[in-house]
């Protein structure tokens, strides 16, 4: 019999291979990440035996289950041993059921070690919101207007042992029309949750956590309702950086790619910018000037984070006017802000 793992003892240690047995159409929505798609029916035959399950009996789906698992067997035992390699395979699928279970007893039979994650996928997804919902550890929003770098201080603060969510690097997007440029494609808002989920059962115990301040959405991707109240709730520390350095920022950050890529980026936020300004806006990225283009469209986002300012209910619990644009300095004020705030 194979060894059966909570939920809640992988998110504490996780697994050496993790593989998912459900088809390719539910593992391409959302899967756990680091899973190996190890699928015990195709997306059709899953539909088949779904089918006969629900219009005929049970136990006829059951047999036409064999039947089709059957016939892949030798394909099970050597895919396994090629992804395993003497490792412990950690076995899932929807809710831990038979599928999960008969792979697991097929691996056994040829010498693998085997263990099940008992709920399957859909309880791990709920302890990982579980946890993320219950876990008391204060939460820390990096608010400030477009271009004040607040992913680069993340990724600091994180290289100074800080714990911190990357929300735009696990959503592939930087939350802005220009937001999708240089990006692979898209998570779908299940990964993505997934991918958060386990990026939270990962984190330094005990710290607070760090976050970048989001709307809603993060291109396509919709942020879980218990992301945003922890957002809501958290200490808001609030960024002031000049212009002329959030100018620069943004020159450095977006001037590499194409033209016509910026120039479509701009037409995605030409009614709430303004025609006039577009063209304004495009003229100067004809003629090459960059920090033009980039301080017109500061004009409709400076407008949206003051809004959004005025939403919170929050004051901000600590408020930096750097003197310096050096993210190292401006690293460590935010640190020995956090110590202060926060003893340990």
């Amino acid at each position: 019999m194979p060894t059966f793992l909570t939920p809640q003892q992988f998110l504490t240690t996780g697994a050496e291979v993790l593989v998912d047995v459900r088809s390719p159409g539910e593992f391409g929505q959302g899967h756990w990440p680091g899973a190996q798609n190890l699928p015990l029916f195709s997306d059709e035959e899953r539909a088949e035996v779904g089918t006969l399950y629900k219009q005929t009996s049970p136990d006829a789906a059951l047999l036409r289950g064999l039947e089709i698992a059957g016939s892949k067997m030798r394909w099970y035992v050597e895919e396994s041993r090629r992804l395993a390699s003497n490792q412990i395979l950690t076995i899932h699928c929807w809710r831990g059921g038979q599928r999960s279970q008969s792979v697991a007893w097929l691996l056994e039979k040829a010498g693998a070690q085997v263990q099940v994650i008992e709920g399957g996928y859909k309880a791990l997804r709920q302890a990982g919101r579980k946890h993320l919902t219950e876990d008391e550890r204060p939460w820390i929003v990096l608010h400030g207007p477009t271009g004040s770098g607040k992913t680069k201080l993340l990724h600091q603060l994180r290289d100074q042992g800080a714990a911190i969510l990357d929300l735009e690097g696990m959503a592939r997007h930087k939350g802005s029309a220009f937001g999708d440029l240089g990006e692979a494609e898209q998570p779908t808002t299940e990964h993505f949750e997934n991918l958060l989920l386990r990026a939270y059962a990962q984190l330094p115990p005990e710290q607070p956590v760090w976050v970048e301040n989001e709307s809603k959405t993060i291109g396509t991707v919709y942020l879980p309702q218990v992301l945003q109240d922890r957002m809501q709730l958290a200490k808001l520390v609030q960024l002031d950086m000049p212009l002329t350095w959030r100018v620069e920022q943004l020159v450095a950050d977006y001037a590499k790619f194409p033209i016509a890529d910026l120039h479509q980026a701009f037409e995605k936020i030409r009614k709430r910018l303004g025609g006039q300004y577009v063209q304004q806006a495009q003229r100067a990225l004809a003629a090459g000037n960059f920090a033009e283009a980039a301080t017109i469209g500061l004009q409709y986002y400076d407008k949206a984070y003051r809004f959004s300012l005025e939403r919170r209910t929050i004051p901000p619990a600590f408020q930096l006017q750097p003197e310096t644009n050096d993210f190292r300095v401006i690293t460590r004020q935010l640190l020995a802000w956090q110590r202060k705030t926060f003893p340990q």
